[in-house]
C-alpha cells in the first residue's frame, strides 16, 4: 500500500499538543505518511512557552534537501517559522522542489501570549511565502497582524480576507475560534470569488492547545489525498470539533486537543449511528 506523503515544516512542542507533534499525529490519523523539517525547538507545556531555540539556517536547509531529494510530498504545511531567514529557506525549497500544494498556517503567538514570529518576519511571510500558498489558515489575531484590519464583524472579516488575497495567496480560510457567538464559523474565500462557511457549535473549554496546528494539518492531509479544498476544509472542521468535544484534560493550563477523537467517536456516528450527537452546519454564502 502506498500512502500519500504530507510534509510539515514547523517547530517542536515539547508538550506534544501543537507544532510538529500535532501535525504528525493528525497526518497519521488521516491516513497519510508524515515527514517533517524542524524549524525551532520550544520548551513548553500547557502553562506556556518557557524557551525557544531557532534551528540554524544550514540545518534547516539540510532537512528540506533531504526530503526533497527522496520524497514527493503531495502537500506541505508550514507552521512556526520564527524569523525571515527561516521563511526564505522554506520559499527556496518550495521553488527548488516544485512543491505545489502549500498550506500556510501563520503561527505568530502561542496560547499563553508568547511571540513565535518576529515582527520583521511578518512582512517576509506576506511578501514571499503567501504568494506560494494554496491556502492560508489564520485565526483572527493573526489576520489582523497580517492585514492591519481590525475584525469586528463579517464585513470587516471579508475586508481582511480580500486584503490577504492581494498578496497572491490562492485562498484564505479565516478560523472563527476567536470570534463570539454560539457557533464557531470559519469563512472561506478564494481568488476566483468562491465563498463558503463552516460552522460548528462553540465549545467552552480550556483544552484548546494546538487547535490551529491540528486544523491545518488535517486540511493538508486531505489535500494530499487529492480531495477538493471544499471537502478538505469540511473534514478538517469536523476533525478539530471532535478533538475539542472529547477532551483529554491533560495539564494544568490550556490542555492539548484529542487527535484521536474523530476516529474513535465521530466517523461511525456521521454514517448514521447517532446523527444528533455531532451537529454540523455547512453552507455557501453565494
Amino acid at each position: 500500500m502506498t500512502l500519500p506523503i504530507a510534509l510539515t515544516i514547523a517547530g517542536s512542542d515539547s508538550g506534544g499538543g501543537a507544532g510538529i507533534q500535532a501535525d504528525l499525529k493528525t497526518f497519521q490519523e488521516r491516513g497519510v505518511f508524515g515527514v517533517s523539517a524542524l524549524t525551532a525547538v520550544t520548551a513548553q507545556n500547557t502553562l506556556g512557552v518557557q524557551r525557544v531555540g531557532i534551528v540554524e539556517k544550514e540545518l534547516l536547509k539540510a532537512q528540506l534537501d533531504s526530503i526533497g531529494s527522496d520524497f514527493q510530498p503531495a502537500a506541505i504545511k508550514t507552521g512556526m517559522l520564527a524569523d525571515s531567514f527561516t521563511i526564505e529557506q522554506v520559499v527556496e525549497a518550495i521553488e527548488t522542489y516544485d512543491w505545489s500544494t502549500v498550506v500556510v498556517d501563520p503561527v505568530m503567538v502561542a496560547k499563553g501570549g508568547h511571540t513565535l514570529l518576529q515582527q520583521e518576519a511578518i512582512e517576509t511571510l506576506t511578501r514571499y511565502l503567501l504568494p506560494k500558498a494554496s491556502i492560508v489558515t489564520p485565526n483572527v489575531p493573526e489576520m489582523e497582524l497580517m492585514t492591519g484590519v481590525t475584525i469586528k464583524n463579517d464585513l470587516s472579516a471579508r475586508k481582511s480576507m480580500e486584503a490577504l488575497l492581494k498578496t497572491g495567496v490562492e485562498a484564505v480560510i479565516l478560523k472563527g475560534g476567536h470570534r463570539t457567538g454560539p457557533l464557531a464559523t470559519d469563512l472561506y474565500v478564494d481568488k476566483t470569488g468562491r465563498e463558503f462557511s463552516l460552522s460548528t457549535p462553540r465549545i467552552a473549554t480550556k483544552q484548546t492547545h494546538g487547535t490551529g496546528c491540528t486544523f491545518s494539518a488535517a486540511l493538508t492531509a486531505e489535500l494530499a489525498k487529492g480531495h477538493s479544498v471544499e471537502a478538505a476544509c469540511s473534514v478538517a472542521k469536523r476533525f478539530i470539533q471532535a478533538a475539542l468535544q472529547y477532551p483529554l484534560s491533560i495539564g494544568a493550563g490550556h490542555g492539548p486537543t484529542n487527535h484521536a477523537a474523530y476516529r474513535l467517536y465521530e466517523e461511525g456516528e456521521e454514517r448514521g449511528h447517532d446523527e444528533q450527537k455531532f451537529i454540523f452546519h455547512y453552507g455557501h454564502s453565494r
